[in-house]
């Protein structure tokens, strides 16, 4: 039986630690054998900390159980651009490589302040900056149905880790595509939570709500889990949010069926789509229609929306990074410098217009949810590539300019504001892994996993992880 506890779901796990049926000693060793039998074939947890993990087990364990918090001594990863304290944290900088923090970062305090138990860093692109998880510091992570294929990023190192079952739970973090494009490529569970939701930081731009931290496991009511022991109002982070009255967990197990969804794969014809991806999308779509849910297919206008996103996302780099682009420009990977000198170079008129642009997107959001209850839409615009190919250059006979633009699907949805939750869907003919985004009401998680835990149970491909990684297979 120890040999099968990385097979545990995160919520069998817990109820087992709860009945003493296993400690978190035993999960821990549990996901150091299983770290060392498949790691090396996906390079996900790259920094693991397992004496630390049991130092703060035999701590948790001296407490009487009912005050463990609600994941009890439970192993997670930590994607590698949040400090824990006394753990090597990078960032996937060659700046940072030696880095160890004293202190532990708001959302990794909140989560073992809840009983979770840091077995490890995953493995993120520099800064976090691309959606292909590779750096100097660790190389790449490859995904576990394909070693030829990326993983997605930036939280690439927690979706491989997740599918391969070194852990149950992982964080991400979001702010275009970056906890929704490896869930959809390694066929697990991501959400991007409303902004505020996560409490984050310490942070010089306190004021973000663009980027966001969110829960990663195999399955809806996993995530929903972990969301519970994420939330919570703290003062550092001015825009976070009280936890709910009720559980989200609770809201997940209820498993309530939307009754009218939108459908969109390419968001209106704001961005090209991969035949493929299309063709999974339709084949979702249709599965829902079959069980009894009304799919029409229809977007809100997000006509100028990238564009928005592009000022936007230039400025939080140029705010957050110009200090570290004068100092160490020299070892900056081109894409974080691109960022960077995007930002320098807006001007008042653009930043003005993206800003109206985002604040008009919110309502004309609002007012297209109120005619469904959420926007179903592809997790990414095409399936995982060829891990050298560092980003996706063309879809569909389109060609993109640079390393944001196959990002679409994405980065108009986070203007929105609006949870996102990304869920496996199907497999392509070659076996990649097809994914879906599911969009709700603006804070309106609880219903977005009630309905993602009852579409989820349709879809019936939940089950298909933790898997041994596969052997490399030509496409």
């Amino acid at each position: 039986m120890a040999d099968d506890l990385y097979k545990l779901t995160a919520l069998d796990a817990v109820a087992r630690l709860r009945r003493g049926e296993v400690s978190p000693l035993e999960l821990i060793d549990a996901a150091e054998r299983r770290h060392a039998a498949v790691n090396g074939a996906v390079n996900a947890l790259v920094t693991p900390c397992f004496e630390r993990a049991r130092a703060a087990a035999r701590r948790l364990m001296a407490r009487p159980v009912e005050s463990r918090g609600p994941l009890c001594g439970l192993p997670i990863g930590v994607k590698d651009l949040n400090d824990v304290a006394g753990v090597r944290t990078t960032y996937g900088s060659p700046i940072f490589a030696d880095n160890v923090p004293a202190v532990s970062d708001i959302m990794v305090q909140t989560l073992e302040a809840n009983g979770a138990i840091v077995a490890g860093m995953t493995n993120t692109p520099e800064f976090g900056a691309g959606a292909n998880t590779f750096n100097a510091v660790f190389g790449e992570t490859l995904n576990p149905w394909n070693p030829t294929l990326n993983a997605g990023g930036s939280s690439g190192g927690s979706a491989a880790a997740l599918a391969v079952g070194i852990v149950a739970l992982a964080t991400g973090s979001d702010l275009g595509g970056s906890l929704r494009t490896p869930a959809g490529y390694c066929s697990v569970v991501g959400l991007r939570p409303s902004p505020g939701r996560v409490a984050n930081g310490p942070a010089e731009q306190r004021f973000n709500d663009l980027s966001v931290e969110g829960p990663m496991a195999r399955n809806v009511a996993d995530v929903a889990l972990m969301l519970d022991a994420m939330v919570g109002y703290r003062a550092e982070d001015p825009v976070s949010l009280p936890a709910p009255a009720e559980r989200f967990l609770d809201a997940a197990r209820r498993k309530q069926r939307p009754k009218r969804i939108a459908v969109s794969a390419d968001l209106g014809g704001v961005t090209p789509v991969d035949p493929l991806t299309r063709a999974g999308l339709r084949q979702t779509a249709d599965k829902l229609a079959n069980a009894g849910i009304e799919v029409v297919e229809a977007s809100p206008d997000f006509a100028g929306a990238m564009e928005a996103f592009y000022v936007l996302r230039g400025l939080g780099y140029a705010t957050n990074m110009r200090a570290l682009l004068s100092k160490h420009r020299d070892k900056l990977k081109p894409d974080v410098i691109w960022n960077i000198e995007q930002g320098m170079a807006l001007t008042a008129e653009r930043i003005g217009k993206a800003m109206l642009r985002r604040s008009r997107l919110y309502g004309e959001m609002l007012a297209f949810l109120d005619q469904y209850d959420l926007l179903l839409a592809p997790s990414a615009c095409c399936p995982p590539g060829p891990i050298g190919e560092r980003w996706v250059r063309r879809v569909d006979g389109h060609d993109f300019p640079d390393y944001i633009g196959w990002l679409t699907l994405h980065g108009v949805i986070t203007l929105t504001a609006c949870p996102a939750l990304a869920i496996p869907a199907v497999f392509a003919p070659d076996g990649r892994p097809l994914g879906v985004q599911l969009v709700g009401r603006p804070r309106g998680e609880a219903e977005l996993l009630s309905a993602g835990a009852a579409i989820e149970e349709i879809l019936g491909v939940a089950g298909a992880v933790p898997i041994d990684p596969k052997p490399a297979r030509p496409l």
